[in-house]
């Protein structure tokens, strides 16, 4: 996560995507070490970067 970014920087609409693929990264990486988590990965840093560049504003 972006250094300056608090939880409390993201809209209710970003908390609940991030929770909800950080949930599907867990249970992806349940089935075992070598699972690709790196698609989910890239939308959670996309929506930092959306939350970030609205704070900078």
């Amino acid at each position: 996560m972006a250094k300056d970014l608090k939880f409390s920087d993201f809209t209710t609409g970003e908390k609940i995507r991030v929770a909800a693929l950080v949930a599907r990264m867990a249970k992806r990486g349940a089935a075992g070490p070598n699972v690709d988590l790196s698609d989910l990965q890239r939308k959670v840093v996309r929506i930092e970067k959306q939350a970030e560049r609205r704070k900078k504003k």
